[in-house]
Formats: structure tokens, C-alpha cells, sequence
């Protein structure tokens, strides 16, 4: 049982992970990113999981770390530099523990999406949003850096640098359509369609063979910076890998068939 996640399990195949502190529009505690790392760690070991959705209850997504009562290891300008480290790379851990997932996750985005939540979200393999979603960095609102938590590696590679540093330099908001314009999000979706459109892609992904999309999401992973050369390599090893299994044979007889 988790105090602030609500975890769906009712589509064979697929979880439905619900950040869930609407009252604070999902903002992260202490509680939230603990809980949130203990089950990704568990949906990684599940074999019976091929597909994820991340999602927020209520009107947001999730409207970044919960400044006003994050919880008692959250330290203060004054603490020693070596324990807001600390710290630091713990927050850091949630989008590294969403890109280490070996099952792809698709992150629903209903509302806002701010600071930490915006690291999520660019986290995911694919982000689809609702018309009333928006994003934001904030951190360089706040006088901080807005490179935090993974942004200014994952940003920067799916809307371009330019984009990106327009987004991370000034922390404005950008809107659904602008997201949709700039190649954030594959799709754009109306309000009360979204968690059934995310559930209908994961649905897809974890009806297709667990080998072949996890091999898939990693040579993604490791040739957005390869060489060609090493991502010919990769890429020919993932084939000769799968091609050999007992589900492709099935699938290529069956395609065969029609």
C-alpha cells in the first residue's frame, strides 16, 4: 500500500502509477519519492508488467516539489553543501528510476507539469497530454538553475536546443499546443479522453513481444548519442537476439498466415 501513488493493475500487462496529492496538484514530498522509487523498483522486477502509464490525479500532473512541506530530510540554504547533494541526487534518482525501467512507460500528462514533474515527464518513452496541460522548468524562477534532474540531457534531445534553452533560461509556461508544435508530446487529447487513449498505447506496447520492445527502448537510450557505427551494431545484435526466440517464430508464422 502507498500513502501518495494510486497503482492500477487492471489491464493485463499494464500498471497505471497515479501520482496522488491532488489537494497539492501532486506536488512531490518526502512520502511521494520514496514510495514512487520503491515501486519502480518493483514494476522492474515484474516480469508479468511489459507497459507503464504515469499519470496525476485530480487537475494536475504533477506542480514540482512541495517547497512548503517537503518533510524532514529536506535541508536549508545553511546546510552543509554535502547534505543538499545528498538530497539533490536523491530527487535525481526519480527520472533516472523512470528511464532505467525496462518496460516503456508513457506518461499521460493531465494538467500541470512543473520542476520536478516536467523531469518525469521527459523521463518517459512517449508523453501524450491533454488540452489542459501546460509545462514549466521554474527552478530559474526561483533563482536556482534550470538545469535539474535530468532536463538539460532529456530537453534538449526532443525539442531541440534552441527550444530547450528558450524553456529552461526564461521558466515560462508552455502550453499544450505549443508541447504538441515543439514535439514534447506525440498527441494532444482531449481532457476526458486522455488516461483511455495512454491505457489504449500501453495496452498495444504490452501486447507485442516484452523482448523485442525492451531491446527496442534500450538501443533508443544508448544511440540518441551513439555513432552510427555503434548504433548499427547495437541495433544488429538486438535483431539477431530476438530473431532467434520462439515468439518471433510464432509472429512471423502467424503474419505469414493473413
Amino acid at each position: 500500500m502507498t500513502e501518495t501513488l494510486d497503482i492500477d493493475r487492471s489491464k493485463p500487462g499494464v500498471v497505471v502509477v497515479q501520482l496522488n496529492r491532488p489537494n497539492q496538484l501532486n506536488a512531490i514530498n518526502e512520502a511521494m519519492r520514496d514510495e514512487l522509487v520503491w515501486t519502480l523498483d518493483q514494476i522492474a522486477a515484474d516480469t508479468s508488467v511489459h507497459s507503464v502509464v504515469l499519470t496525476g490525479a485530480g487537475r494536475g500532473f504533477c506542480s514540482g516539489i512541495d517547497v512548503r512541506s517537503f518533510g524532514p530530510t529536506a535541508p536549508d540554504a545553511s546546510a552543509p553543501a554535502i547534505e543538499r547533494m545528498r538530497f539533490q541526487e536523491a530527487m535525481a534518482a526519480l527520472p533516472q528510476a523512470i528511464r532505467a525501467l525496462p518496460q516503456p512507460v508513457v506518461a499521460a500528462v493531465n494538467g500541470p507539469c512543473v520542476g520536478a514533474g516536467l523531469a518525469l515527464c521527459l523521463a518517459a518513452d512517449i508523453r501524450i497530454c491533454s488540452t489542459a496541460a501546460t509545462f514549466g522548468n521554474a527552478a530559474i524562477l526561483l533563482g536556482l538553475s534550470g538545469a535539474e534532474m535530468g532536463m538539460s540531457y532529456h530537453l534538449p534531445r526532443i525539442v531541440g536546443t534552441s527550444v530547450a534553452a528558450d524553456w529552461m533560461l526564461t521558466g515560462r509556461t508552455v502550453s499544450a499546443e505549443e508541447a504538441d508544435r515543439r514535439g514534447l508530446v506525440s498527441a494532444l487529447v482531449e481532457p476526458d479522453r486522455l488516461i483511455e487513449r495512454a491505457v489504449e498505447l500501453a495496452t498495444t506496447i504490452a501486447g507485442l513481444s516484452a523482448l523485442g520492445v525492451q531491446l527496442t527502448k534500450r538501443a533508443l537510450q544508448a544511440n540518441t548519442d551513439a555513432p552510427l557505427d555503434a548504433a548499427l551494431e547495437l541495433e544488429n545484435r538486438n535483431q539477431v537476439l530476438s530473431h532467434a526466440t520462439d515468439e518471433a517464430a510464432q509472429r512471423r508464422r502467424k503474419w505469414s498466415d493473413t
